[in-house]
């Protein structure tokens, strides 16, 4: 079963949501929340696996309720907005979906939730490490090794510190949910690096040994040092 939120300061929008979760039998909305200050209040006191998140709002908008979180959810935007698309995958959200949307749209955003969970459930992820499959082979890569990480398409490039390039077929979201979220930050839609092997942070691009990787406009360097 989905732990889920909805986040949205119109009450009609909610009711939409709620009604539409009804008929998903692995989604339970636990809570739902036209403040999203007391949203952010009860994500710091209850586990949460998916949050559907208003962009447009008051006070603080949605990407900014994303970003402000340390430990994050599946994220999917709602929104009436098409411009926002780019930058809510920019973020890693899992999903995007333009107000009005109907049953179908929807439940497709739960499926893919449901199976992004389950492949977290499977990763074979444990404290030191991730298990990753390269061609018919399952590759231990321990996460001290790891410097950062590079998407093209639906694979990722895994560059190790002994200079080894590990492909995967893997997109950048589904790999986010295998790494643990205090050691590895995605700073372009396209790379995901190692905070303990980040050497110098500039203002479009960072150094890890003698690699450049870019970093997005979206990207908040203060994920990096702790700030």
């Amino acid at each position: 079963m989905i732990k889920a939120i909805a986040i949205d300061d119109e009450p009609m929008a909610l009711e939409v949501i709620r009604s539409l979760a009804a008929k998903v039998p692995f989604l339970e909305v636990m809570g739902y929340f036209t403040d999203a200050f007391a949203a952010i209040e009860y994500l710091a006191k209850e586990q949460v696996d998916l949050m559907f998140l208003d962009i447009k709002m008051p006070d603080i908008s949605g990407i900014e309720l994303m970003e402000s979180l340390r430990q994050k959810p599946l994220v999917i935007f709602t929104t009436a907005y098409a411009e926002h698309a780019v930058t809510s995958y920019e973020l890693n959200a899992l999903d995007y979906l333009l107000k009005p949307f109907a049953f179908t749209r929807f439940l497709k955003a739960c499926n893919k939730a449901h199976e992004q969970l389950l492949l977290k459930q499977k990763s074979g992820h444990i404290a030191d490490s991730i298990f990753i499959k390269a061609g018919y082979e399952q590759i231990k890569i321990m996460f001290n090794e790891l410097l950062y990480l590079e998407g093209a398409g639906n694979y990722m490039s895994f560059i190790l510190v002994d200079g080894r390039r590990i492909m995967s077929r893997l997109t950048v979201g589904e790999v986010v949910l295998l790494l643990p979220a205090d050691r590895f930050v995605r700073v372009h839609r396209s790379y995901i690096v190692n905070k303990d092997k980040v050497d110098k942070i500039e203002r479009h691009q960072l150094h890890i040994g003698q690699n450049v990787v870019p970093i997005g406009g979206s990207f908040d360097a203060g994920m990096l040092i702790g700030t």
